[in-house]
């Protein structure tokens, strides 16, 4: 809970260096005009592009992304006009996501519609935007509807319904949207089953046009006197669209041993029109396929109707006048079945099953099958239908599609984000902890498996999956290859973005620099990256790293002898971001643009923002270490849910769960008044003082940083700035700065209690979370001297000789590990002391690879196949550890001493 006296004490009473920046004050809705700072310098028009190149057939809806702007460019009001580069003008909503500390906008999100002429670039600049011939209109009054010129969504503000109608021109393609979640006291077999439904407790417009406007409806599920899952869903509404793109997100706070979750969905009721004949079902499948039936199919009948008959009802048209068919056909439509129920089935990542039956109590018919589903399934007629999808169809197994009633006057429409067949969530610790009940068994068991464990701590209370949906109110039953499309756009939904050399420019996210091969060791070394990048991402696939709470993540460090990641092995498994996978990852989209990287980093954030973090009880804002299941390790740390991951993601989609979760990290101080994290390695209990936590200012405080740098940029709760400042500053006034041993922390205010004594305190994982990277921002952002002279005194010691270390600091700083790591804390002392001799020995540091790769490591993987494994499979001497290490490595010494490789 957020003390509040603290707060409104702290907004008035910031001190020191943090009282001499300007705050604008939080920022009003989008939709708002915000007064202009002093005049500033614009810039000129850049280019956009989608990201898997070329112009796409369909798009969810519209679409949203982010561009970053140089200090300076832009006051926080100023339009941007978007337009094709043959100069047609596009309507495109804007507004501003990131402000630079003196108050010109540092990121403004751009939304257009999906029905807006597409082209394979567009030019944006500042200037008035073009207004959509539909705009998006919002009422409220007792209930929420969006009208965007095409459709009609009423949204309830109470009840079991998050949305009431869905229409299109009079017609009501669907109606009743709700959520649905059941559970079973036992695991493995039904045990007592209860079902739940939604519970609407709050409904916000956040956005409302004239492009774009988003409905954020809150709940739980609820059956009876008990409510649980909490729920968040949006929906996004696009001018002219006929889509509702869906960002769904549910909290698990059950008891593990008893709530095994066998059933989580979506549902919505369609009115059914016309004869069963005249009523179609359509899904996708893999590759463009598309299976096309009727409820009742008149084709393949032992008496022919007639073909203009067939081919109206295989292209989903309405058949004509029955009297005009072969009255044999007509006088017997009684006798052809009606299938009424269908279901597609994704329970793996490597097959799918599709279903169908005629209804409740009769038998289930196979239809056909195939290895992945696109996700995306229709029901309707030649007067309108929904077309209903989930992205991630198959990565997220076990997920269905499912259509029941369709032969009578109402059908329903459901999306299993877990399906029903699959069997119970068992969410339980994976093992019974070996009896390690006190912390010295514990730490042995630590030594030979590298986990963490200590009874309690391995639950997933708390922990959260996001997954986007996307539902099209059709005119009429799509043709084949027009539904394919629509599964393509909900498969992997499209985005604009500004380009590397631009983003560069901005000046955001610190020292990083488009990939360059100007030179051969240059492209030498980009060829590496490429490889070993590719290498991890393959390895998605080829070890099948898919499912509801696993995709997105990968796993930490290989086992020879098995030819297998260590996915059983305590610590070795699920990589859960230890030593920042996830800034590697878009570090490196960053500089190359490339649409898999990307997609890479999406959905590892989408998993690590979620899975690996708590957002609710008393470990709400922090991650959890390394280990075979994502919560089971018992280290909770701020390391692991790190802002810094995750901020990527939000600025260059404008993605308002991932806004939400970074919110939350804001207060993740307070957590150490709950946990100790060196409990196992002191002895005495734990009394936790307000005013002197046991927060180290290294890998927590960094962790903690880039919580409150965002949220400053974001414009939001000051306090997070005067936390920040305060922290940097407090611990640059301290003897030894970021390696000063015995430092204690106040909660209050964010500052580290001063010391005078000179020790030190120094671990190799001590700036590897984001700490280097929050520290070479921030200098950037603040005017501070003795800030940039401790942080660059550090960056060149760490790496230093003994000698230089205790001349410095009075002691040696002992044979520290990761060196390879921190030669981009040497290149960045380098550039700061303008020293030549310490970017040679940048490179040299980055050559010799202590801790990861050295300059002659082999970066290409050889193909094991046959009786050595289960599936054929290329095997690297990579760890996804050293591998981001090195990457973060390579990309700042490449942007910051590039001219000394």
């Amino acid at each position: 809970m957020v003390d509040l006296s603290r707060r409104s004490m702290l907004a008035t009473t910031a001190a020191g260096a943090a009282a001499a920046l300007a705050f604008r004050g939080p920022s009003p809705a989008p939709a708002q005009a915000q007064a202009a700072p002093p005049a500033t310098g614009g810039h000129d028009p850049i280019s956009v592009k989608w990201l898997e190149g070329g112009a796409p057939a369909e798009v969810t809806g519209g679409v949203t992304w982010g561009v970053p702007w140089p200090r300076g460019a832009f006051a926080p009001d100023q339009q941007f006009s978007l337009a094709t580069a043959a100069g047609a003008q596009v309507p495109v909503q804007s507004w501003p996501i990131g402000w630079w500390p003196d108050g010109s906008v540092k990121w403004t999100a751009h939304a257009v519609s999906g029905t807006d002429p597409r082209a394979e670039t567009y030019r944006l600049s500042a200037g008035t935007a073009a207004q959509p011939a539909k705009p998006v209109v919002v009422r409220t009054d007792g209930q929420v509807t969006v009208d965007t010129g095409v459709i009609t969504v009423v949204f309830a503000r109470s009840g079991e319904h998050l949305v009431k109608s869905i229409t299109r021109g009079g017609t009501v393609i669907a109606k009743d949207g709700r959520l649905m979640a059941s559970r079973q006291d036992k695991p493995d077999e039904p045990g007592k089953s209860e079902a739940f439904t939604s519970h609407v407790s709050s409904v916000k417009v956040e956005q409302s046009g004239p492009v774009r406007a988003v409905v954020k409806v809150e709940g739980k599920h609820k059956k009876g006197r008990r409510e649980w899952l909490p729920f968040t869903v949006r929906f996004y509404l696009y001018a002219g669209s006929d889509a509702v793109r869906v960002v769904h997100t549910f909290v698990y706070d059950g008891n593990e041993a008893k709530d095994f979750v066998n059933g989580l969905g979506v549902e919505f009721t369609v009115p059914m029109r016309g004869e069963p004949h005249d009523r179609h079902v359509r899904f996708a499948g893999e590759n463009g396929g598309v299976l096309a039936e009727a409820v009742r199919g008149i084709t393949g009948l032992r008496r022919d109707p007639g073909a203009a008959v067939r081919q109206a009802q295989y292209e989903g048209k309405a058949t004509p006048d029955p009297a005009t068919w072969d009255q044999r056909v007509t006088t017997r439509l009684h006798w052809i079945p009606t299938w009424g129920d269908y279901r597609l089935s994704q329970l793996n990542a490597h097959g799918f099953e599709i279903r169908k039956r005629t209804k409740d109590g009769h038998s289930w018919i196979k239809v056909d099958g195939g290895r992945r589903a696109a996700g995306l399934a229709y029901l309707g007629g030649p007067t309108g239908g929904l077309a209903f999808g989930m992205r991630d169809f198959w990565q997220l197994h076990p997920t269905e599609l499912e259509i029941t009633g369709a032969a009578g006057d109402e059908a329903k429409a459901r999306v299993w984000m877990w399906s029903p067949r699959a069997g119970a969530m068992d969410l339980r610790f994976y093992h019974d902890g070996l009896g390690q009940d006190t912390y010295p068994e514990q730490l042995d068991a630590l030594e030979i498996t590298y986990e963490d464990y200590e009874p309690g701590f391995g639950t997933p209370y708390g922990v959260a999956r996001t997954t986007e949906l996307t539902f099209w109110a059709l005119e009429t039953t799509p043709a084949g290859e027009r539904f394919a499309q629509l599964a393509a756009a909900n498969a992997t939904p499209p985005l604009l973005i500004s380009p590397p050399q631009h983003n560069h420019t901005a000046g955001v996210f610190g020292p990083w620099a488009p990939a360059d091969r100007s030179v051969p060791a240059k492209a030498a070394l980009e060829d590496k990256l490429d490889l070993m990048h590719q290498y991890h991402r393959e390895q998605v696939d080829q070890r099948s790293w898919y499912g509801f709470w696993d995709y997105g993540d990968v796993m930490h460090s290989y086992d020879g002898d098995r030819h297998v990641w260590r996915y059983d092995i305590g610590g070795y498994a699920w990589d859960n971001s230890e030593l920042s996978t996830d800034l590697w990852l878009w570090y490196h989209y960053l500089r190359t643009g490339d649409a898999k990287a990307y997609r890479f980093a999406e959905a590892m954030t989408r998993h690590t923002s979620e899975v690996d973090m708590y957002h609710l009880g008393k470990w709400r804002g922090l991650g959890t270490r390394h280990g075979v299941q994502h919560w089971a390790d018992s280290a909770k740390q701020v390391r692991i849910s790190n802002a810094g991951y995750k901020r990527f993601y939000y600025f260059l989609t404008a993605d308002e769960r991932i806004g939400d979760v970074l919110h939350e990290l804001i207060d993740s101080d307070r957590t150490f008044l709950i946990l100790d994290p060196g409990r196992k390695l002191g002895g005495d209990p734990f009394d936790p003082d307000p005013k002197a936590l046991g927060v180290g200012q290294s890998t927590d405080w960094g962790a903690l940083a880039m919580a409150w740098l965002t949220e400053w940029e974001r414009n939001g709760d000051p306090i997070a700035r005067t936390k920040l400042i305060n922290g940097a500053t407090t611990i640059a006034a301290l003897p030894n700065g970021w390696v000063q041993a015995g430092v204690t922390y106040n909660l209050a205010d964010g500052r580290y209690n001063p010391m005078t004594e000179k020790s030190v305190a120094i671990g190799s994982l001590s700036s590897v979370f984001g700490l280097i990277e929050v520290m070479n921002e921030l200098i950037g952002l603040i005017d501070d001297a003795a800030v940039k002279a401790k942080w660059v005194e550090f960056c060149r010691l760490y790496n230093g000789t003994r000698a230089e270390q205790e001349a410095v600091t009075g002691a040696y700083w002992g044979g520290l590990n990761l060196r390879q790591a921190y030669s981009r804390a040497t290149a960045y002392a380098a550039v700061q002391l303008d020293d030549q001799a310490l970017a040679k020995r940048a490179w040299q540091e980055l050559r010799t690879g202590h801790a990861g790769y050295p300059d002659n490591h082999p970066f290409g993987s050889v193909r094991v196949e046959g009786s050595a494994v289960l599936n054929p499979i290329d095997e690297a001497q990579l760890s996804t550890n050293a591998s981001a290490q090195f990457g973060l490595a390579a990309f700042q010494c490449l942007a910051l001493v590039g001219e000394h490789i």
